[in-house]
């Protein structure tokens, strides 16, 4: 990182490929810097696995543009041996759960966590995914991208989460306090940050009360219509009464 805390892309600089990144993945990256940057392009060629039971692959160019377009993206750099990334994890298990999951929203966030296993063993990464959310995607162990991840966002101790834009464009290099102290209203400060397309996102809470209170407004006008319809009833009836009375004299003649 510099001095000014930003990283290489936000200062404009080359990003420096390592000697032993393959010719697919030197293509990834010149066709990600020079055909204007997005999220897919940031993964082309690349397999991402989901962390479910099948861990189905999401390994064609369609499945991982409809799973990361359009949407925010957190790079969690973890390891399992690492102390502080065992304490953090149920912290970020329950952040991406309250944003993602259909017992606490209405509907999803545009939001998904992909870990950047830095494990020593395939072994420490399967035990420490088990950890995550089963929501979560992640790299095969034997890809080497994700050391070229680590380095391409300079990241310098775990645990680390990087969000990006849907344009690859750095929101937070390190996300991890923020996400500590303020939950999950940070990802309200993110959306409006990345500009999403699609901003229809309700807390269950939220949704529940707007359902209320829509339903007693829709009682209340419709008392206040009957309300004014006897209002006005009552007050023909009345001019009709005077109009009889011969212009409004008093009832003793």
């Amino acid at each position: 990182m510099g001095g000014n805390g930003q990283n290489s892309y936000e200062r404009g600089e080359v990003v420096r490929i390592p000697v032993r990144a393959g010719i697919s993945n030197l293509f990834a990256f010149s066709h990600f810097l020079l055909a204007g940057p997005n999220m897919v392009d940031l993964f082309f060629d690349k397999v991402l696995v989901k962390n479910n039971k099948d861990r189905d692959e999401l390994d064609t160019e369609r499945e991982i543009i409809l799973r990361l377009q359009n949407r925010i993206l957190m790079l969690f750099f973890g390891s399992a041996d690492c102390e502080r990334c065992q304490e953090f994890a149920p912290t970020l298990k329950d952040f991406f759960k309250k944003l993602t999951d259909e017992f606490y929203v209405e509907r999803s966030a545009q939001l998904v966590l992909l870990y950047i296993s830095l494990d020593t063993s395939e072994e420490q990464q399967d035990r420490f995914l088990k950890e995550l959310p089963k929501r979560c995607l992640f790299l095969p162990f034997q890809d080497p991208y994700r050391k070229e991840l680590e380095v391409m966002f300079e990241v310098e101790d775990v645990p680390t989460v990087v969000v990006l834009r849907p344009d690859c464009s750095v929101l937070s290099p390190n996300a991890v306090m923020e996400i500590c102290s303020l939950g999950t209203h940070c990802y309200q400060n993110w959306q409006e940050a990345a500009e999403l397309i699609d901003r229809n996102f309700l807390m269950n809470e939220e949704y529940d009360e707007s359902k209320r209170r829509s339903f007693t407004d829709a009682i209340r006008r419709q008392k206040y219509k009957v309300e004014d319809k006897k209002k006005q009833r009552k007050k023909k009836e009345q001019d009709g009464e005077e109009e009889d009375d011969g212009g409004g004299g008093g009832p003793w003649g």
